[in-house]
């Protein structure tokens, strides 16, 4: 059985009364399709019903369809063009579409109708602040507070430019004036705390991040710039917390993504840290914070194409990015484009002149370059560094330039890590034979260099200094004494070891018959670049099951607990090892030492005993370019890396010149009891 379809007339009869007021109800409840409909129902009975045309196209706007947006409230603006809440609301769908001009121009009609409307006066400032009118936008937040003394929109929008005018004092007064008539505005305690925090306020700006997520637990920037504050101040962990809650109270943030990839690298977790930055590009593409941060997560993986690939998108989103082309050079330092490199550094430096980074870096590739002159003048830029200022030390002394210094006391101090002490502390003897000479070390290399010749006395660094009245850092004397590879001290050995101690350390390894090698495998692992310099001790099986060669532990730290690969024969006395002393005194009594780029390579450089340094293929200054040998140590020998992360290349040719050696060794004993024989058989 079928059923005649109702008339049109019929349906119409039993769809329910419709009214504007329901459908406002609707909207304002946020239930849009059921204001759209009765919208569309009340505009086909009158399709100049003003303001259903003006609210459907406020749907359309929430909704992201902007051109029909503005085509109704078009409309609803031709019935009515007094209307100032269309005109308002159409300069906001334009301002959306980017067609800044057309909105402003909405705007200013807008005020011709209502003059003394300060909403649309703070809408229109602030539209004028995105496109550059900064003076002009003042304006309308000056007209709006003459008119109303405490507008609170207006006292915040005006605050927020003059930080972006880099006027923060007059910034924050106008931040307080507003807390004053608003105390529970949580936005502007989070604004005020980041002005604070750029003029290096740190306790005060926390305190205001704090008070603004008591006031909003759920206010995911708020969360994101407290990380920023904490990560800054080295609170890491806390930092963490803070960028992991911005994310999840919000999970299309990039930008705390991204900070939070960047805090993850900071933290030595790469791997960690390029997901991070990934998942940023991928919710903002094309991101050049997060391609910069992804680079430097994958550099610091010795990923350094791939690392390239992301430092150059961030370089062409931003050409004049100074930081980009600083992390860019640095890459190109590690792939050994030398002169690549040296030239991007200086466009960082044109871009930015009083860019420390950029100008300790390239004092490394100039000194890399065997350029000593101008890098060690640029080296003294790293004191200005951030990461570094925590270390100037607060003297009053002036520093030494290089002149005489008749009666004064000149204090020369240690800086940076043990193997940069014992690199350059070859320069005291000649600074002290004509000087009176504090020196100034590391507890652990006290002992050792308290014999360096015409020093009248060491301290150890944290103990109280006698009084001085001339200071120097050890890695300034070079620039001052004027120091180039060619003019290198030729003293070597310029340690030396106790010769008790030696003589106790000869007996003991004069058990272990052939070749004795001492070896180290890991650096420390809070350094900068620790991981790419390092070497688990269980990828040394290239070197197990070696006949004629015995290796003897030199490894002290966390490192010295791991275990060696089946057959690897390595004899451990480094409990007995106090200070460098013991360690000097064991190294004289080897044949050779291996070892990672340590302070030990320089500790038996400064002793003349032989050394094979392990060397990743991303270069330090100090052991130059293309060289297998070092002019600051005469008696060692480099073992490159052909190619980031390929140790298992550099062990096996270890073990062919050890072989070699062993040979030798042999032959020369053979050679010798030959002639013990035949002198026996001539008598």
């Amino acid at each position: 059985m079928t059923h005649a379809a109702p008339s049109r007339a019929a349906v119409e009869e039993k769809r329910p009364p419709v009214s504007f007021e329901i459908g406002l109800a609707h909207h304002r409840a946020g239930r849009l399709d059921q204001a759209e409909a009765i919208y569309r129902r009340i505009l086909e009975a009158d399709k100049t019903h003003a303001d259903s045309l003006h609210l459907l196209g406020v749907v359309s706007f929430q909704e992201g369809k902007h051109d029909t947006a503005r085509d109704l409230i078009c409309k609803a603006v031709d019935l009515h063009p007094d209307n100032r809440i269309y005109l308002d609301n159409l300069a906001q769908v334009l301002r959306a579409m980017g067609r800044r001009d057309e909105a402003i121009s909405r705007y200013r009609l807008a005020l011709l109708k209502s003059p003394d409307d300060w909403r649309v006066r703070n809408q229109l400032g602030l539209l004028l602040g995105e496109i550059g009118d900064l003076d002009a936008e003042a304006e309308q937040y000056a007209a709006v507070l003459r008119q109303v003394p405490d507008n609170v929109d207006a006292h915040f929008n005006l605050a927020n430019l003059l930080a972006r005018r880099k006027r923060p004092d007059e910034a924050i007064g106008v931040f307080r004036r507003l807390l004053l008539l608003k105390p529970d505005f949580a936005a502007a305690h989070n604004n005020l705390a980041t002005v604070l925090s750029e003029l290096s306020a740190d306790k005060e700006s926390e305190r205001c991040y704090r008070r603004a997520l008591h006031l909003d637990p759920r206010f995911a920037e708020a969360h994101n710039n407290l990380g920023l504050l904490l990560g800054k101040v080295g609170r890491n962990d806390e930092a963490e917390r803070c960028l992991r809650r911005a994310c999840e109270l919000k999970p299309d943030f990039a930008e705390a993504m991204n900070n939070l990839g960047n805090l993850l690298w900071m933290g030595g977790r790469p791997e960690e840290a390029e997901a991070c930055c990934r998942e940023a590009l991928r919710l903002k593409p094309g991101y050049p914070s997060a391609a910069l941060n992804l680079g430097n997560s994958l550099r610091e993986r010795s990923r350094f194409d791939q690392a390239e690939f992301w430092y150059r998108r961030a370089v062409q989103a931003d050409p004049d990015w100074a930081e980009a082309n600083n992390n860019l050079s640095s890459l190109l330092l590690d792939l050994g484009r030398l002169d690549e490199a040296i030239v991007r550094y200086r466009t960082a430096l044109s871009q930015k002149p009083d860019y420390p980074d950029a100008h300790t870096n390239l004092a490394i590739a100039l000194l890399l370059a065997g350029r000593c002159d101008e890098g060690w003048r640029e080296y003294e830029w790293r004191w200005k560094q951030d990461k570094n200022r925590a270390h100037v030390r607060p003297f009053r002394q002036p520093l030494w330039k290089g002149e005489a210094t008749g009666d004064r006391v000149l204090l020369l101090h240690a800086e940076q890590g043990l193997g940069d002490t014992l690199q350059f502390c070859r320069f005291v003897p000649e600074i002290a034979a004509r000087r009176r000479v504090i020196l100034e070390v590391q507890p652990p290399l006290v002992p050792l260099l308290a014999g360096l010749p015409g020093v009248e006395r060491i301290v150890a660094s944290g103990d109280p200094l006698p009084p001085f009245d001339l200071h120097c850092p050890f890695l300034s004397i070079p620039r001052v004494l004027g120091v180039t590879l060619e003019s290198l001290p030729a003293t070597a050995p310029y340690l030396r070891a106790d010769p008790q101690r030696v003589a106790f350390w000869r007996r003991r390894v004069g058990e272990l018959d052939g070749l004795r090698v001492g070896i180290v495998w890991a650096g420390n692992q809070t350094m900068a670049a620790d991981r790419r310099r390092s070497i688990p001790l269980e990828q040394f099986f290239p070197l197990a099951d070696m006949d004629g060669v015995h290796f003897v532990s030199l490894q002290k730290g966390t490192a010295a607990g791991q275990l060696p690969p089946p057959g690897f024969r390595l004899h451990d006395w480094t409990g007995e090892l106090a200070d460098f002393a013991d360690t000097a005194a064991l190294a004289e009594a080897l044949d050779l030492i291996i070892s990672v780029d340590t302070a030990v390579v320089h500790l038996a450089g400064a002793l003349g005993r032989p050394v094979w340094l392990l060397n990743r293929s991303d270069r330090c200054w100090r052991w130059l370019l293309n060289r297998d040998d070092s002019p600051w140590y005469p008696t060692l020998r480099q073992f490159r890396q052909p190619y980031p992360g390929d140790w298992l290349g550099v062990l096996r040719a270890v073990r062919a010149e050890l072989q070699s050696r062993i040979r030798h060794q042999a032959d020369v004993g053979d050679l010798a009891n030959k002639v013990s024989l035949e002198q026996g058989m001539n008598r």
